[in-house]
């Protein structure tokens, strides 16, 4: 499908405004709602989360993408399990925002199973279908099709861990294999995803407190599968000023590249490293 025919065939939803509002603060990623009838985008980069669920050839190429280019960008070939690493990374990160972002925008949380979502990633493009998605019991939403109701604020927070869960656990399955790491660490990398990912976009919207103290109630550290809390705290810079910190449940293994430059919210990355990557440029 080219994506002249994909634009025609989009439809209105009750979470198109949350990635309407994503794509204003984030142009680099789009996400698109398909009608349930339309046919999901294939061929010219495209790739179905189901594909990379299944392990096979569509996931040899999704990381050949990874390999290539962090072979031009820093002159080494990278271990095979970090190449997965990075590659689960980039597509997971956005993935989770397809859950997340409408939950915090607008307390509806889309059921996203894996055949119901392709990824495009030099455009940031993604796709996906909403057949089912959670709602409070005073949304307007709650009257459309597709609506499953729940009590509170509670349940809602455990059909995000749900959702994303569904959508993550076959994508787990399809790249653990290559990247030597065992169940635990695998949802450790998936509780960073959902955590760094709305931190990042909610920073964008101007909400970045709110978007915290969400993300803190959303994971506490006792809710299976994901490992580990949010893991917000708060460092002190040179002038007295607050810098909002995380530690991440895993790493990125962005250090076997270059190990003198490690991830702000790296385990590795000791606190007055932070507060000299986090301070504001003069």
């Amino acid at each position: 499908m080219t994506v002249s025919t994909l634009l025609t065939t989009t439809a209105p939803s009750p979470v198109t405004a949350a990635y309407a509002r994503l794509a204003e603060v984030f142009p680099v990623l789009r996400a698109e709602v398909l009608a349930d009838d339309a046919e999901s985008p294939s061929g010219a980069g495209w790739v179905g989360a189901a594909e990379l669920a299944e392990g096979g050839g569509a996931l040899d190429a999704f990381l050949a993408w990874d390999s290539a280019q962090v072979l031009r960008d820093y002159g080494t070939q990278a271990r095979p399990d970090v190449v997965a690493s990075f590659g689960l990374h980039r597509y997971s990160w956005p993935a989770c925002l397809l859950v997340t972002v409408p939950w915090f925008l607008h307390r509806r949380v889309p059921r996203i199973p894996v055949q119901d979502v392709s990824f495009q990633r030099a455009l940031g493009h993604l796709t996906v279908r909403v057949r089912e998605f959670a709602c409070l019991p005073d949304d307007p939403a709650a009257m459309l099709p597709g609506a499953r109701i729940v009590p509170d604020e509670a349940a809602l927070r455990a059909e995000v861990r749900d959702a994303v869960a569904e959508h993550l656990g076959p994508v787990l399955d399809g790249f653990g294999p290559r990247m030597r790491r065992g169940k635990r660490a695998l949802w450790g990398m998936a509780t960073d995803e959902i955590v760094e990912g709305l931190w990042y976009i909610a920073h964008l919207l101007g909400e970045e407190r709110r978007a915290m103290d969400e993300l803190e109630l959303l994971l506490p550290g006792t809710t299976e599968p994901y490992v580990g809390t949010a893991g917000f705290r708060e460092l002190t810079g040179p002038d007295g000023e607050p810098l909002p910190t995380r530690d991440r449940a895993s790493c990125c293994l962005f250090y076997t590249l270059r190990p003198e430059d490690t991830c702000v919210t790296c385990p590795r990355t000791c606190d007055a490293d932070r507060v000299r990557k986090l301070k504001p440029a003069p």
